[in-house]
């Protein structure tokens, strides 16, 4: 049985995740902030904050102490902080960096030793953090607003082009992927696709053998 570890499982596009490689044949191993939403004898779930680095040093024992062999990580847990603002407020972009790029890397890092070879690290971004489509209004559906989001998701795309030079020999893969404009607490009602869309679109992509360092919505590469 193989081995995902996906991060905020309690809801949304995560919690869809997990309850696919479930389905799948996977064991899971969840981390969630608050409550981990559902139970499965095929899931282990560990409390996470990565604001915070006692909490991430401890999740990262509670993984390691399990003695698994991890084949795919799936970095999906993130905030947005600023949905309401078209500049940046300083407080606001420090929040958001601790969670979507600061504690993301750190629990990355301390996570890589127990990666497989032929791993696949996915990191959830957004076109959001495209140079390219966020800047266009004919591609991005609020090209003014949430300036901290963007630049925390345009950093951890950059973050998945360093990893994935720095791992290109140890045969693990690193992709940043778009999960779609998704029906979730952050994407909000009037999005187009459900979390159980955008976790099968996520999921063809993490068991697929993509050319490492790429940018992906479901099959299709995405510009940076």
């Amino acid at each position: 049985m193989k081995t995902v570890l996906i991060t905020g499982i309690s809801k949304g596009i995560a919690k869809a995740l997990s309850d696919k490689f479930i389905k799948e044949g996977y064991f899971v191993i969840g981390t969630y902030l608050t409550s981990p939403a559902s139970s499965n004898e095929n899931l282990s779930a560990h409390i996470l904050d990565l604001s915070s680095q006692e909490s991430i040093d401890s999740c990262v024992k509670e993984i390691e102490r399990l003695g698994k062999k991890i084949d795919i990580l799936i970095n999906c847990a993130g905030v947005l902080r600023d949905e309401d603002e078209t500049t940046v407020i300083v407080q606001k972009l420090r929040e958001t960096l601790e969670v979507n790029l600061i504690g993301t890397i750190d629990f990355t890092e301390k996570i890589i030793p127990l990666i497989n070879k032929g791993g696949h690290i996915i990191n959830i971004s957004s076109t959001a953090g495209s140079l390219v489509m966020s800047s266009d209004s004919h591609l991005s559906h609020f090209p003014n607003h949430y300036p901290s989001y963007k630049i925390s998701k345009a950093a951890l795309n950059m973050y998945t082009r360093t990893l994935a030079l720095r791992l290109k020999d140890s045969e693990i893969t690193v992709s940043s992927v778009h999960p779609g404009w998704v029906k979730t607490d952050m994407g909000g009602p009037e999005a187009d696709i459900s979390p159980e869309d955008a976790a099968a679109g996520i999921y063809q992509v993490a068991i697929s053998n993509p050319k490492t360092g790429g940018f992906w919505f479901k099959d299709e590469q995405m510009p940076w």
